[in-house]
């Protein structure tokens, strides 16, 4: 069951660092790509930044539209995801060749991806300077979702999880990932 998230909290979605998949749409075009190097900006209202390279596909879609959206994937599309990084929506429908399936954003006009455990939906706060010399792109979160089954009043629930494949995917190099693991709590939230 995908639930609202109090945009509040977003930040926490993004802030144990994991892989992203970033989908985009213009027009009758869609995209998305694997980007390991995104992060919660500010808490109200809440931002993100994430790099997307200009020589993306997704990166033109993105500045015509002025919108995006961080998927979070899980484990068990892992394969995915390492795909969606390796090939250009250039050649075509990245979501039709890779088995991705999308689900209708609430805000935004690019797709969420399924198989995913959180998403957050951004309009591009503009920033030239940042996005053509260092293909940093900020964006305002303006609809958040999760899997209640790992995403629940603003925390991270993984240990509650009986499917492994709902854990989140942090991409270290060379198509290896490493999934979250258990957690561990130090003091009160």
């Amino acid at each position: 069951m995908i639930i609202p998230v109090d945009l509040a909290k977003a930040y926490r979605m993004l802030n144990h660092g994991p892989v992203t998949l970033v989908s985009s749409a213009h027009g009758d075009q869609r995209n998305v790509m694997a980007a390991a190097w995104a992060m919660p900006l500010d808490f109200s209202p809440p931002k993100v930044a994430v790099v997307i390279d200009k020589q993306t596909f997704t990166r033109g879609l993105v500045e015509a539209s002025g919108e995006f959206v961080l998927n979070i994937p899980a484990r068990g599309i892992a394969a995915q995801v390492i795909a969606a990084g390796g090939r250009s929506g250039r050649d075509g429908d990245k979501f039709d060749a890779l088995g991705l399936a999308t689900l209708p954003s609430a805000v935004v006009a690019a797709p969420r991806v399924a198989g995913c455990v959180g998403w957050l939906e951004c309009r591009v706060i503009r920033e030239p300077h940042n996005e053509q010399a260092y293909d940093l792109f900020l964006g305002e979160v303006v609809a958040a979702a999760a899997d209640a089954r790992v995403f629940r009043d603003g925390h991270w629930l993984f240990d509650e999880a009986t499917d492994p494949n709902l854990r989140t995917l942090h991409y270290v190099a060379g198509g290896q990932f490493y999934a979250t693991g258990d957690s561990l709590q130090v003091g009160s939230d």
